[in-house]
C-alpha cells in the first residue's frame, strides 16, 4: 500500500460528515479549512500548473465538498490537485499530537559526527547546523538552481541506501515519489519526513522506514489563510503555527 493510500484511509475512517469550508490555492502553499475550523496546508507546485488562467481543472466548487472527496485528490497525478488532497488530510490531522516534541526538527534528531546524511528537498535553515555536525550532507532537489552543490532529485534513489540519516520533504507525497524514496532509505538509522506539508498521522507511517514526522499544527486559521492568499510561505507562518515532531519508532 502506498503512503498516499495509507493517508487517505486514515483520514476517511474519521471523516464523517465534515466538509471543506474554504480552499485556497496560493502561489506558495495551498490551504484547506474544514467546517469545524481545522486547517491544513501543503506546498503548491506552481511550476507544474497547466498554462492559462485556470490552474485547477478538477471538481468544482471545492468549498462544500466532503473531506473524503478532497482527500481522494491525493491520488491525482496533477500536482495542484494532489496538494489540495494533502492539505485536506493535514486539516483533518490538525490537532496537538500526543507523545510529541515541540520545536525544530533538529531538536528531535540525534546527529553523529560519522553520519552521512541525505536531504531530499532544500531546507536552507537546517543546512549549516547539519553540515557542521556530520561527516557529509548530500542534498537532492528538482530545482538545482536554488543553490550550489545540489544533486538532481533522481540521484536520491541511488545515494540514500548509503546514508545513515534521511531527511525527506513531505512534498514528495504530492509528486508521488515518497514510496520509492522510503524504500531507498530503508536501511537508514533515522528517516524524517518534514516540512509544513507533513501529515501528522503516525498511523499512516507504521511499518515504513519513517522514524519521525516533523510538521506543523495551525493555531490561527485566519492568519494562515491570509498569508497564503497573499502569496506567502513558510517564512511567514511562524506566528500562526506550532512545530511538532512525532516519533514513529525509536532509532538505534
Amino acid at each position: 500500500m502506498t503512503i498516499g493510500s495509507r493517508i487517505r484511509e486514515a483520514v476517511e475512517r474519521e471523516a464523517g460528515a465534515i466538509q471543506a469550508e474554504q480552499v485556497l490555492i496560493g502561489l506558495g502553499y495551498t490551504a484547506v479549512k474544514l467546517s469545524d475550523g481545522r486547517t491544513g496546508v501543503a506546498y503548491t507546485f506552481r511550476e507544474s500548473a497547466v498554462s492559462g488562467c485556470s490552474v485547477f481543472m478538477g471538481i468544482r466548487p471545492l468549498a462544500g465538498k466532503s473531506l473524503a472527496d478532497l482527500v481522494s485528490l491525493l491520488d491525482s497525478k496533477d500536482r495542484i490537485e494532489s496538494a489540495v488532497g494533502l492539505a485536506a488530510a493535514n486539516a483533518a490531522a490538525n490537532a496537538t499530537p500526543q507523545k510529541a516534541l515541540a520545536g525544530d526538527v533538529l531538536d528531535a534528531v540525534n546527529l553523529r559526527a560519522s553520519d552521512r546524511v541525505g536531504m531530499v528537498g532544500f531546507f536552507g535553515p537546517l543546512i549549516p547546523f547539519i553540515k557542521s555536525n556530520v561527516h557529509s550532507l548530500e542534498i537532492f532537489e528538482e530545482n538545482v538552481d536554488k543553490s550550489t552543490d545540489l544533486l538532481p532529485a533522481n540521484a536520491a534513489l541511488e545515494r540514500l541506501p548509503h546514508c545513515d540519516l534521511a531527511f525527506i520533504s513531505a512534498t514528495t507525497i504530492i509528486n508521488h515519489s515518497i514510496d520509492d524514496l522510503l524504500e531507498a532509505a530503508r536501511n537508514c538509522r533515522h528517516v524524517i519526513v518534514l516540512g509544513s506539508s507533513t501529515p501528522l498521522l503516525p498511523e499512516a507511517f507504521q511499518e515504513t522506514p519513517v522514524t519521525c514526522l516533523s510538521g506543523i499544527v495551525v493555531k490561527d486559521p485566519e492568519g494562515i489563510l491570509q498569508i497564503i492568499a497573499e502569496g506567502g510561505g513558510t517564512r511567514f507562518f511562524k506566528p500562526f503555527v506550532q512545530k511538532w515532531n512525532i516519533p514513529i519508532k525509536e532509532s538505534p
